[in-house]
């Protein structure tokens, strides 16, 4: 595929979606972190409805440690691998604490080395809450991806810069 075909792809999608937006609810980076986590093999509509009253009463990472894990678990037990994912969200909670004064590191390696985090969920925050030019690529988006000839790459090891002319790079 030539470049003048790949721009035009991306020109209509930005015409069709010109400020895109994830499905999940959150108020801060922190809870779009926690939503990203809990979304794992879970869909978006069950994410909302166990974080609409969990994000009423957790805001930070001190606050879901006061929650503490069974806390937690409670209040997500409709999601699938709630508790691996409640552990996972507390560890995450307490090394954010510790290494990043409360807050959501802004950096790629930082966000990979959290509890339950990787690549696809640290680039949805870093693209998401941050604003920087990433795209998560999840099986789905591989599979469009490569039936339309602009990537030849594998999950994981690539995003879609929408800053670069639509080029892809490496992120890894």
């Amino acid at each position: 595929m030539n470049r003048a075909r790949r721009q035009q792809i991306f020109e209509r999608l930005r015409a069709a979606n010109p400020q895109p937006a994830t499905e999940l609810h959150y108020g801060n980076p922190f809870q779009l972190l926690v939503a990203v986590i809990l979304s794992a093999q879970s869909t978006d509509v069950g994410v909302n409805k166990a974080t609409r009253t969990l994000f009423n009463k957790v805001k930070t990472p001190k606050a879901m440690l006061k929650l503490g894990e069974a806390g937690l678990r409670e209040q997500i037990k409709t999601i699938g691998l709630f508790n691996t994912k409640a552990r996972n969200i507390i560890r995450t909670c307490a090394i954010l604490e510790e290494q990043h004064g409360g807050k959501v590191p802004e950096d790629r390696a930082a966000l990979e080395a959290l509890p339950g985090v990787g690549r696809k969920t640290a680039n949805v925050v870093l693209n998401t809450a941050f604003g920087h030019p990433t795209i998560a690529v999840d099986t789905h988006i591989f599979r469009v991806a490569n039936r339309t000839g602009i990537p030849r790459w594998k999950p994981g090891c690539c995003a879609w810069s929408p800053r670069s002319s639509g080029r892809m790079h490496t992120t890894g």
